[in-house]
């Protein structure tokens, strides 16, 4: 069977591949199915893939990489959240796990998923299709929730205009297209005036997070996967915006044990715990020349990797 014509195309994937060492035999979990690329590299390498993803768009992919690979590849419909259940139910030590953090190109391409400010269609911007959508949160919440989750989610320094300019505009008339609300995120930004990005860039990064819970998921997925993984497995983790990366690297830095020490001069802390993982590599690694002018998806990528230690899982309460 031949697999549908894929528009996303894994980043990193080298880099990614070579973190995880798959072999013949692995059991490896893609936390983030979408077309299917990172999901492909390990089945060529021998390793059998548990692939996640909430999105039911990605279903004809996952057709197409079980016929290509029978027997050696399942989907599960679920978040990040669902990764220890649906490891669990596999019955078998996890050897690998892949996250690749973020939006993909075949949703934004999509008019009618709502994640795009440049293509007109239903402010939806659910991954899953279910719960409330970026409809629902301009339409309803007030100015101080909605311009704190514009700054905190958007790095909106305007956060505050913006939200008045959408509390302004949907006294007179509720919000329902996305390009009805970039226009009015542009006017209350004074226009693009020559600026690199879109003026509705931040705003609709912030409420796609803010609908999915992405940061949240994010979480509660490295929580998971520390769980789920076998002593020796290996986590790889790809993130596109500092704020993903933020988390990825606290997660990685406390349970490592390579947190910043106190002062000299006082008492050294205990350790609470042993560490969970050993970093595979100090900091993170980005894509080469040739990727990034291959495809710019790479050029803010960031690779954090680590292997799992046999210390017990720190869990969600670290």
């Amino acid at each position: 069977m031949t697999a549908p014509e894929a528009p996303h195309l894994p980043v990193l994937l080298d880099q990614v591949v070579e973190a995880l060492s798959p072999r013949p035999g692995d059991f490896m979990i893609d936390a983030t199915f979408g077309a299917g690329g990172y999901t492909r590299a390990l089945l060529a390498a021998g390793a059998d893939v548990l692939a996640l993803d909430r999105d039911p768009t990605v279903q004809p992919h996952a057709e197409a990489v079980a016929a290509d690979f029978p027997g050696r590849f399942t989907l599960v419909r679920t978040a990040f959240s669902g990764l220890a259940e649906a490891a669990e139910d596999a019955g078998q030590p996890v050897d690998g796990a892949v996250f690749d953090i973020g939006v993909s190109s075949m949703q934004i391409d999509e008019a009618d998923r709502g994640f795009s400010f440049l293509r007109d269609g239903p402010l939806d911007m659910r991954m899953s299709g279910e719960g409330p959508t970026a409809a629902d949160i301009v339409n309803g919440w007030e100015h101080g929730p909605l311009a704190h989750i514009l700054k905190q989610y958007g790095d909106e320094r305007q956060s505050g205009r913006v939200a008045t300019a959408i509390l302004r505009r949907r006294a007179e008339r509720l919000f329902s297209r996305t390009l009805d609300l970039a226009e009015v995120v542009e006017r209350a930004l004074g226009g693009r005036r020559g600026a690199p990005i879109h003026p509705a860039t931040r705003t609709f990064q912030a409420l796609r997070i803010a609908v999915n819970d992405e940061l949240g998921e994010l979480e509660k997925g490295l929580v998971a996967a520390e769980a789920a993984l076998r002593p020796g497995g290996r986590l790889a983790v790809v993130t596109f915006h500092s704020l993903e990366d933020r988390i990825v690297k606290a997660f990685l830095t406390e349970r490592s044990g390579a947190a910043p020490g106190g002062s000299r001069h006082l008492p050294q802390a205990p350790v609470a715990r042993a560490p969970s993982f050993d970093l595979i590599f100090k900091g993170a690694r980005g894509g080469t020349p040739d990727e990034v002018a291959a495809n710019p998806r790479a050029r803010s990528a960031k690779l954090r990797a680590a292997i799992r230690t046999d210390a017990p899982a720190w869990g969600l309460a670290a």
